[in-house]
């Protein structure tokens, strides 16, 4: 597996995009009402609900659908793509929804893009309420039931131990790794029993419009985004963000990974869609320029890789190091899970490509150098 607890959380390595002025926002600074709805693209509506994070918003999508019920008749409704964390707060919100902007209509089906707390934690309430069947890639379900049911499934003595082996000898921030088990079922309790699996190049008919799924790695296990033809619009999770970069880690679970090349290849995917998509971020405005964003994060982590490679011709690094190179800022102690897992994913590209050798000093510390 490619993740521990550090990757689930959505908070992002927050770089803030300075040619955003390439960026199209159609709405402007438009967002939808508290418990309401916005009408993005015909029969798409955003619903925009707070988290208690540095990122403190997700946005969810509703679309209008038609489904056969088990009797075969054809019933009017909406499909919910991702859900928001289980708190009373969102679950208060969701109420809100329900009242304001369903139309006295069910929903049908939940999909999940991915098995982010954010993204899946109120799955379980959603298809109960509704008797809606959960549709998500398998990968990700599995994942997040680890979260859900094995309590060592992330976090705890062995992160600790990985966090040490790169160098981090802050004892707060040891200790608040130590205590994570708990986390992940804290914001998402319960998984549905049954999902119905989505995989890439699948087609999902959702109102009588065909939505492409396209598979993405290095965020997360097995991200699913969903592109509409006939709409340009595209769906993108976390895969596409407008104005930050997506979390890439290496953790505990698979030390080795190569995760930054996994998700600067994804990318490469949705440059096959036109330059004047519309883009529905999980955070963030919706936005065109698709390209242009694709390009700006392509930059965006080549000029790390290269600040990296320069840092190492002063001597090895070990990902401790490499956290001043990458982040100007203070870290707080659960930023600093994101900041290490995305110091190794880009040792690790280095290391890979052959252009670092990696090492263990007598320390027991991977430290990496110029071949």
């Amino acid at each position: 597996m490619t993740f521990t607890l550090t990757s689930i959380l959505t908070h992002h390595h927050l770089f803030m995009n300075p040619l955003e002025h390439q960026i199209h926002y159609p709405l402007g600074d438009t967002l939808p009402p508290e418990g309401g709805t916005l009408e993005v693209a015909p029969g798409i509506r955003w619903i925009r609900m707070g988290l208690p994070f540095a990122l403190d918003h997700i946005n969810l999508w509703l679309l209008r659908d038609r489904q056969p019920d088990a009797s075969g008749a054809v019933v009017d409704g909406w499909t919910v793509v991702d859900c928001c964390i289980d708190s009373p707060a969102t679950r208060t919100q969701w109420e809100q929804v329900f009242a304001n902007s369903l139309e006295g209509l069910p929903i049908l089906r939940v999909i999940v893009t991915h098995m982010h707390p954010d993204h899946i934690g109120l799955a379980h309430w959603l298809c109960e309420r509704w008797q809606a069947r959960l549709w998500i890639s398998a990968t990700d379900y599995n994942a997040a039931r680890i979260g859900v049911y094995d309590r060592h499934g992330f976090g705890g003595e062995a992160s600790a131990d990985f966090y040490l082996q790169h160098g981090m000898r802050d004892e707060e921030f040891l200790q608040h790794v130590r205590g994570r088990v708990s986390y992940y079922p804290t914001l998402v309790p319960a998984l549905p029993v049954s999902f119905r699996r989505l995989m890439d190049g699948d087609s999902v008919e959702i109102g009588g419009h065909g939505w492409k799924c396209i598979s993405g790695y290095g965020h997360a296990p097995e991200h699913i985004a969903l592109y509409n033809a006939k709409l340009s619009v595209l769906i993108s999770g976390d895969m596409v963000l407008p104005r930050i970069s997506t979390n890439v880690s290496v953790h505990a679970p698979e030390p080795e990974a190569d995760p930054l090349r996994l998700f600067l290849d994804s990318l490469l995917r949705y440059l096959e869609l036109p330059a004047e998509t519309l883009v529905l971020p999980s955070h963030g405005k919706p936005f065109h320029g698709l390209h242009e964003r694709i390009a700006q994060l392509q930059s965006h982590h080549r000029d790390r890789l290269d600040d990296i490679l320069q840092a190492s011709a002063r001597g090895a690094l070990c990902a401790a190091d490499v956290l001043p190179i990458l982040f100007k800022r203070a870290l707080d102690t659960h930023q600093m899970t994101f900041a290490m897992g995305e110091a190794l994913a880009h040792l690790h590209w280095l290391w890979f490509a052959g252009q670092l050798q990696r090492i263990r000093d007598t320390e027991g510390i991977y430290r990496f150098q110029q071949v």
